[in-house]
């Protein structure tokens, strides 16, 4: 019952929108216009788990987790829904949307006041599942494991449960330590644990040894807790000290430290850093950008299906640069897939719609639409009738001012406003008092509409010539397209508007043989990098070397979970993670000799040295659920990514059968050079000796962004999901060499 208590309090109780859920009721499934069948949904009782019937009598009733729930829509805002339903319903239709792959589910309540009541009271958990700190979030987890472990529900824990409880929070114990565990709780000597032995072997289980010696070290010194001032700790100890006596006498517990080390004050990440805190009035070009390449496509490049799903996805991620491949369709109207392939295809107004909706969800900096132009003239002409008449005011058609300055607009002058690339027939101002009736004329395609023909064979594509239309070519401002000719080229002939777009094979060789020009180049032009053709499986490049060399649009494949977005989502970590960061002055100032493969002096070298001490991690998951007894081995890998002289990996030895709480207390140090473009990424596997390891969790973030001291390290999935009761403990110390 003490637990149970202790669960209910984190479930908003007695709210009526969570009574409503508790409660239950009927909704009717949409699949298909043909496939519509009503279904009992509820929450259960420990509130972090959905229910719903199942159409088929020999499968089992189908429950999800609330962690599941990346996002919940109110009205048709799911593909399905917006193909399969009616517009007369849209205030009864609500969707929700899963992390990962897992399909939507497409949802139809009685009323549209009912789905509301389904839709608040879903976010209202969400939020509430969200905004509990990461101790809440394992108390929650171990509780639901014991239930889970209570296969009789009779309210007591016999030797064989607890067994099977210790299996499911991924540990490992001989059948001794395990009888002398039980035999300590058991105080009735019952045979069974009960009331306050489960809460008497739950406080066993759960206490930190390692976090009894830092408090005990850090206590000595009279209460202060760290080198931080008196001000600072009597802050820290009025917002997380739980104990009312020792808040009155200006000390803080060990429970109390727990709880600063679980929440963002004791975080790896900088608070300061978590909101908007750059500059954001420089040129827009001083930025690098989160990009999306072929942004459409859910899977591979060759026949995976293409979404709007996906460009929402992107979008809500905060990615700024999404791309759009357009090619005529059926009924005049133009599609966008990945042409020569069987990649499905979707509208090309259906995914305006989409970006109109989602665009500023999570950021209201600027976003820029790729156009990859293969439709004819009359097609063009629809795609710059929709551009407008959807995008409206957050379409950018002129300069800001109306007349074209000598640089670029910054992102905050930009803010809510979308921007086209692609190409155009003439210079910006020379069209802006323009009233030629010709509608149409000849340029050449784009790059890589080029190297898509070209599929990645290595003979160099031939470039063919495009009718553009005048009315799509109007809208293209500050991101016209055009052909790299090389860096003496661009500076004697390229307006600071014009940009080019580069293979990634093309781009990381200027990298490696023309660094600082490159550099040069972008710091008054775009560049936009995009992954070779070859990459069939949607597959990534390493980020890094291109933003060492100033690259702003550095174009990934989002849909495809890897190392490579691990660090571009690491990159975009900071900053009110709004897409942008600014790149170091460096990069920026004209008198820069910045190479990233020689390091002369200058003011990137600022020499650190980088300790880190991996102590310990908490309640990792279980990678086998189908198999009970497969316990983790998990080790950790610190990675550094930067400059060639920076990059770095150490890790840690493996420890056998135990994800619930693995100790290993080793110590790294990393010699860094130019600590502006050096990302740290922590990486948790399971150690395999006869294959590749599996990964368990990562985390990674700008090594400037990284707070010294002991930290609580929260883990992601491959997908980038937050796993809400995992967690790596560390110290870490980031300073000055001598």
């Amino acid at each position: 019952d003490e637990l149970k208590g202790l669960e209910r309090s984190n479930c908003l109780e007695g709210d009526p929108d969570l009574q409503f859920l508790l409660d239950g009721g009927k909704l009717v499934k949409i699949r298909s216009s043909s496939w519509k069948k009503a279904r009992f949904f509820k929450l259960l009782e420990d509130c972090k788990t959905f229910w719903h019937e199942s159409g088929k009598p020999f499968r089992k009733n189908q429950t999800f987790s609330i962690d599941d729930i990346d996002s919940v829509r109110m009205g048709r805002q799911s593909e399905g829904l917006n193909k399969h339903t009616d517009p007369s319903i849209d205030e009864q239709c609500f969707a929700i949307i899963f992390k990962g792959r897992k399909k939507n589910l497409d949802l139809m309540a009685a009323s549209g006041q009912e789905a509301k009541q389904w839709v608040n009271g879903l976010e209202k958990i969400m939020t509430t599942m969200k905004n509990l700190s990461r101790q809440q979030n394992s108390e929650h987890w171990i509780i639901n494991c014991m239930r889970k472990a209570d296969k009789n529900d009779d309210n007591q824990m016999s030797l064989k449960e607890l067994k099977h409880f210790l299996r499911q929070v991924n540990v490992e114990v001989d059948d001794s330590y395990a009888e002398e565990l039980f035999k300590k709780c058991d105080t009735s000597n019952s045979g069974s644990l009960e009331g306050s032995e489960i809460k008497h072997f739950y406080d066993l289980l759960t206490h930190r040894e390692e976090i009894d010696v830092v408090y005990g070290n850090s206590a000595e010194t009279e209460g202060q807790m760290s080198k931080a001032s008196m001000e600072d700790a009597l802050k820290l100890i009025e917002k997380y000290e739980v104990d009312e006596t020792a808040k009155q006498k200006n000390r803080m517990t060990k429970d109390g430290f727990l709880m600063y080390l679980h929440h963002e004050d004791g975080s790896i990440l900088n608070p300061a850093h978590k909101d908007v805190y750059q500059d954001m009035t420089q040129p827009l070009n001083h930025y690098y950008m989160s990009s999306s390449h072929n942004t459409y496509l859910m899977e591979d490049q060759l026949k995976g299906p293409s979404s709007t799903e996906a460009y929402i996805k992107a979008l809500m991620k905060s990615c700024r640069c999404v791309e759009l491949d357009c090619w005529d369709g059926a009924n005049g109207e133009p599609v966008i897939y990945h042409g020569y392939t069987l990649t499905s295809k979707v509208l090309f107004r259906d995914v305006i719609r989409a970006i109109k909706e989602y665009a500023f969800k999570t950021s209201e900096y600027p976003v820029v639409l790729s156009l990859e132009n293969h439709c004819t003239v009359e097609q063009q002409k629809l795609m710059a009738h929709y551009l407008i008449s959807i995008l409206g005011d957050a379409l950018v058609t002129r300069p800001l001012g109306n007349t074209m300055s000598k640089n670029f607009p910054s992102p905050e002058e930009l803010k809510g406003k979308i921007l086209i690339k692609g190409k155009r027939l003439n210079k910006v101002n020379a069209s802006l008092n323009n009233n030629s009736t010709i509608d149409e004329d000849t340029v050449s395609e784009e790059d890589e509409a080029a190297d898509c023909k070209d599929n990645g064979q290595k003979s160099k594509p031939k470039k063919s010539k495009i009718k553009l239309a005048k009315a799509l070519s109007d809208i293209v401002i500050y991101c016209k397209s055009v052909h790299f000719n090389g860096f003496e080229h661009a500076k004697e002939n390229q307006e600071f508007y014009e940009m080019s777009s580069f293979k990634e094979t093309k781009a990381f060789n200027l990298a490696e043989t023309s660094a600082t020009a490159y550099i040069h180049h972008n710091m008054d032009k775009l560049s936009r990098i995009y992954p070779a053709g070859s990459r069939t499986d949607s597959s990534n490049y390493n980020p890094v070397p291109m933003w060492n060399v100033g690259c702003q649009i550095v174009a990934l494949n989002f849909q495809t979970p890897s190392k490579e977005m691990h660090i571009n989502q690491g990159r975009f970590l900071p900053n009110g993670v709004c897409g942008y960061i600014l790149k170091p002055e460096f990069q920026r100032s004209l008198s820069s000799q910045f190479d990233p493969n020689t390091l002369t002096n200058g003011p990137w070298l600022q020499r650190k040295n980088f300790y880190v001490m991996v102590i310990s991690a908490q309640q990792l998951p279980k990678l086998n659920k189908d198999k009970q007894k497969s316990i983790v081995d998990p080790l950790v890998r610190v990675e550094i990514f930067g400059v060639p002289a920076d990059n770095a990996s150490k890790e840690t030895h493996y420890i056998e059968n135990n994800g619930f709480n693995p100790m290993w207390n080793e110590k790294f140090h990393f010699d860094i050079h130019v600590p502006e473009l050096a990302m740290v990424r922590f990486v948790v596997e399971d150690y395999d000796s006869t294959s590749q390891n599996d990964l368990i969790g990562h985390y990674c973030l700008p090594l400037t962004s990284v707070q010294n001291g002991y930290r609580h390290i929260p883990l992601l999935t491959k997908r980038g999901d937050i796993i809400s009761s995992a967690g790596l403990f560390v110290h870490l110390m980031l300073i000055d060499a001598q």
